[in-house]
């Protein structure tokens, strides 16, 4: 069956039912049913190798991007035990990093998660502090067991606006003096462009697929933008909110992000995985069916 047929008759989402159990929101998934993980394609992150598929966690922190009512549900539904069960049911599926902001809640249990045998290895950190506690979140991050660090995208915004790079370097060389990959996320289709233009010394980008932050537009005309800029990039680009902060079918989404990135490329996409923990196996099965 070629690519644009498997999505479109929903093989994928069926591949993933078949294999990855469900859950309600009172229950747990149901884990321990595959022991050796799944291989998904990989990309390098600076001198770190991580799946082109990234988990985000903004589903967990309740940052749905639609409304107070959404954000409420997942920061219920998102105790710390059903992170952890995500966390290893996306390792079964092949994804190796997870992508978070460095807040204490996420600290404490990424430290207790991996000093308990917690599966998946690899978290990325996500930098979002004001801007005078900006190096102190790096450090944090650092002594939490980061792998890799990026600032994120609004954070960036506010200093790239009024032209502050000079600040925006000093945290690239921050991350960069921790021994750690460094990145830079952005919402605006001008920002890495411009940052690349400059030679700031970055292992990759993090680039929204729509420019909400600045215009709340989920519309195909940003996405274009965006695609557009992830062109132009030469590190390795992390694309997310593909699925438009879950306004877009997976299937439309994923097909529309690999049709654009590049094989140094990946994506980030989270879950709520209030009624089927699946998606993280459709998310897996998407991304390997588009990237062989």
């Amino acid at each position: 069956m070629k690519r644009r047929e498997f999505l479109k008759t929903g093989a994928a989402a069926a591949m993933g039912s078949a294999t990855a159990g469900s859950f309600a929101a009172n229950a747990l998934p149901v884990s321990g049913r595959q022991t050796t993980p799944d291989i998904l394609p990989s990309v390098r992150l600076g001198t770190l190798d991580v799946s082109r598929l990234i988990l985000g966690s903004n589903p967990f922190w309740g940052y749905s991007h639609k409304s107070a009512q959404l954000d409420q549900e997942m920061r219920t539904f998102h105790t710390d035990e059903r992170i952890v069960r995500i966390l290893d049911e996306a390792f079964v599926c092949g994804v190796t990093a997870v992508a978070s902001p460095p807040d204490e809640r996420w600290r404490k249990l990424w430290i207790r998660y991996s000093g308990n045998g917690g599966r998946l290895k690899i978290w990325i950190s996500q930098c979002h502090g004001n801007p005078d506690q900006m190096l102190s979140e790096i450090d944090r991050s650092v002594q939490a067991g980061a792998k890799a660090i990026f600032i994120q995208g609004a954070r960036v915004e506010d200093q790239f606006g009024p032209g502050n790079f000079d600040i925006l370097r000093a945290w690239v060389d921050h991350i960069k003096a921790a021994g750690l990959p460094a990145g830079v996320a952005a919402h605006w289709p001008e920002v890495h462009p411009e940052l690349q233009r400059r030679g700031f010394p970055v292992d990759f980008y993090f680039q929204c697929m729509y420019n909400a932050s600045k215009t709340s537009d989920y519309s195909a005309v940003e996405r274009k933008l965006a695609e557009a800029t992830v062109a132009l990039l030469k590190k390795p680009v992390i694309a997310y909110k593909i699925l438009g902060a879950g306004r877009l079918p997976a299937s439309e989404g994923f097909e529309a992000a690999f049709n654009h990135i590049q094989r140094k490329d990946g994506v980030c996409v989270g879950i709520f995985a209030q009624n089927a923990i699946d998606q993280i196996r459709q998310n897996a099965t998407y991304t390997k069916m588009l990237t062989t």
